[in-house]
């Protein structure tokens, strides 16, 4: 039964299209015919989604930090989507979706190791089932690279490869489990309707471990250098942003008005928090900057991705809100009272938005706000308790699993830290043998 708790099994977004497909099984197993439609979209917002690391976020990270760095940043997220993509192939797709033999409520089971039995005619819903395996691997090739803006600048590329790759299979694929394919918190009803919990919450969180153990860049807090390049951060954030509507948009798994709405809702909360952000940095520093706007933009389109197939307009410009706000004093909070120099607000834009938006959910799904309101005899409280449930369980799992893979990688590879030297240097020329720029 619980295989239909699976999204790519529900063909609509809301809360009540899930308890309809658990309570009648029939119309899941009749659902089960191909829509040219549906696969056209879910196709199209793979490549979208793909088109947010590769190039749009490589583009946004490789821009904030030193012009002796940005390949780094470029080649740890390339690397990344190609290693990923390799993994969720191997394993990390049937851990995260396949029920059966050796599955249970808390991770699947090994049936789909290399697409095992899934050929040309298999079926996820209305999408061929290795349409549904590509889209969910843009996910899973994202989320490792969200947190190579906590730790750029100073990490052993060898420990980014070991880390991510360890990572995805303890901890993304797992959280996957339990909130998209059929585990323990699907069950219980959780709202996570494209990553609030599964993508940012666990990226936030492991990359706050991350920076705690590998310790700050030479010369934090007073004397790092500004983004070498405002102008490709802007770039990346906009590729971002288009490409969220795919992430968003697509995690609807069908070409109708939930998709639509969802695309909606995350354009208003991110342009809401985008003038937010502008409008509280113009006020506290006396010029608005471009890369404040667009880290804004983030911090909205984070926020709106758990709650996007549930609100309405009216939530969407709560959220976005509430996303300026809150993600903009994080930033203060992590770099200053805490003291941890997460390079490039990791943890304050996707780990704090991510979370917010889980949490915000339980109320602005509420139809006195526009959104598809929550099954009959729940109330707002229950949800309440769910969304801070998951939250809770993502955000230990993520940090305990997290804080023993790096002691793992640590082991593995000397330390996770480049010399002082080669920090001093850059990491192009000394991880890499590279430039960006050649000025002669």
């Amino acid at each position: 039964m619980f295989k239909f708790l699976r999204r790519q099994a529900v063909p609509a977004f809301s809360l009540a299209a899930v308890l309809l497909t658990i309570f009648t099984p029939d119309a899941a197993f009749a659902a089960d015919q191909l829509n040219s439609g549906d696969t056209a979209w879910i196709i199209t917002a793979t490549a979208l989604v793909l088109f947010m690391t590769l190039p749009g976020l490589a583009l946004f990270y490789g821009g904030l930090v030193r012009s002796r760095n940005v390949l780094s940043v470029l080649m740890h997220c390339v690397a990344i989507a190609c290693l990923m993509s390799v993994l969720w192939l191997i394993i990390g797709y049937s851990l995260s979706f396949t029920d059966g033999a050796g599955a249970n409520d808390l991770i699947g089971g090994l049936s789909r190791m290399f697409l095992a039995g899934v050929g040309t005619e298999a079926l996820s819903g209305t999408i061929p089932e290795n349409v549904f395996f590509s889209f969910q691997m843009t996910f899973a090739i994202i989320t490792p690279a969200l947190m190579v803006g906590a730790y750029v600048e100073r990490i052993k590329f060898s420990a980014v490869l070991i880390l991510s790759s360890l990572w995805l299979i303890v901890v993304y694929a797992p959280v996957t489990h339990w909130v998209w394919g059929g585990g323990w918190l699907a069950q219980m009803g959780v709202m996570d309707f494209a990553g609030g919990l599964v993508v940012h919450a666990t990226a936030g969180i492991s990359s706050l471990v991350i920076v705690k153990a590998l310790g700050a860049r030479h010369g934090f807090p007073n004397d790092v250098a500004p983004p070498h390049n405002p102008g490709m951060v802007a770039m990346g954030a906009c590729m971002l942003w288009v490409g969220w509507f795919g992430f968003n948009g697509g995690s609807a798994l069908a070409a109708n008005g939930g998709a639509g709405m969802a695309l909606t809702v995350t354009h208003i909360a991110a342009a809401t928090a985008s003038l937010v952000w502008m409008l509280i940095e113009w006020k506290k520093y006396g010029k608005p900057s471009l890369v404040g706007l667009v880290t804004g933009t983030i911090a909205g389109l984070a926020t709106i991705t758990p709650a996007s197939g549930f609100v309405g307009p009216i939530g969407a410009l709560i959220i976005g809100v509430a996303a300026g706000l809150v993600c903009f004093k994080m930033v203060q909070i992590v770099k200053t009272a805490w003291k941890l120099d997460d390079s490039l607000d990791v943890f304050a834009v996707h780990g704090v938005g991510g979370s917010l938006g889980t949490i915000l959910v339980a109320f602005l799904c509420a139809p006195m706000f526009g959104g598809l309101g929550l099954p009959d005899g729940k109330t707002m409280f229950d949800a309440l308790g769910v969304q801070a449930l998951g939250l809770a369980a993502t955000v230990a799992w993520s940090a305990i699993a997290t804080f023993i893979l790096v002691k793992i990688t640590a082991g593995l590879t000397g330390g996770i830290r480049v010399r002082e030297d080669d920090e001093l240097e850059g990491l192009d020329i000394t991880n890499h043998g590279e430039t960006a720029y050649r000025l002669d």
